[in-house]
Order: C-alpha cells, then sequence, then structure tokens
C-alpha cells in the first residue's frame, strides 16, 4: 500500500523558516518524481515544486516560491523534503507531497493528510 505521511508544519511568523518532510512507502521511491502541492483555505489546489527522479534530481517551482523554497530528496531514507525560508502570509496552506511529475490534473486529490503550514505574527 502506497503511503505518503507529511510533517513538520506549523506556526511560523512571516520572514521564518520550517522544513517539511514526506515520509514514502509501499512503492520504489527512487523511481517518481515527487512533487508539493498546497491548498490555501478557501482556495483550490496549488502546484508548488517538483523534483525528477533521475540522478541529478532536476526541480521546478510554482513563481511564487521560486528563490524562497527548496525541494529535495534522500532516495535512501525515502523522503521528499521542502526547505520554506522567507515565509509570507500567503504561503499559509495545507501541504501534501504526491507521486506527480508536475502539476495535478484539476480532478486531482490528495490522498495524504497534509501538513498544516500557518504563517502569522
Amino acid at each position: 500500500e502506497v503511503q505518503l505521511v507529511e510533517s513538520g508544519g506549523g506556526l511560523v511568523q512571516p520572514g521564518g523558516s520550517l522544513r517539511l518532510s514526506c515520509a514514502a512507502s509501499g512503492f520504489t521511491f527512487r523511481y517518481y518524481a515527487m512533487t508539493w502541492v498546497r491548498q490555501a483555505p478557501g482556495k483550490g489546489l496549488e502546484w508548488v515544486s517538483t523534483i525528477k527522479s533521475d540522478g541529478g534530481g532536476s526541480t521546478s517551482y510554482a513563481d511564487s516560491v521560486k528563490g524562497r523554497f527548496t525541494i529535495s530528496r534522500d532516495n535512501a531514507k525515502n523522503t521528499l523534503f521542502l526547505q520554506m525560508n522567507s515565509l509570507k502570509p500567503e504561503d499559509t496552506a495545507v501541504y501534501y507531497c504526491a507521486i506527480l511529475s508536475g502539476r495535478p490534473r484539476t480532478d486531482w486529490v490528495p490522498r495524504s493528510q497534509g501538513t498544516q503550514v500557518t504563517v502569522s505574527s
């Protein structure tokens, strides 16, 4: 059974940092591209970042987070990360990790519980 378990969210002041983790199991993690998606209160799903499965682990980011967020992976530990710096109130959302190679389809539904990130003073 595929399982994705996010952690690391919390309440942080604007300008602060958080590091999200996603523990993966039930599939061969290193073979798959992985993606972070978020959903702000009352809004739709927003693609955040993707990391490929190739040796170089090429990455891509939404313009809204480029330069502030860094996606990475540890294939030995089957774990995906999202380092979030210079956080803004508009980054407040539930963050989900997903086995996706890019932006989710409009009918995509998260299959994990996500982790809440709240940026507020």
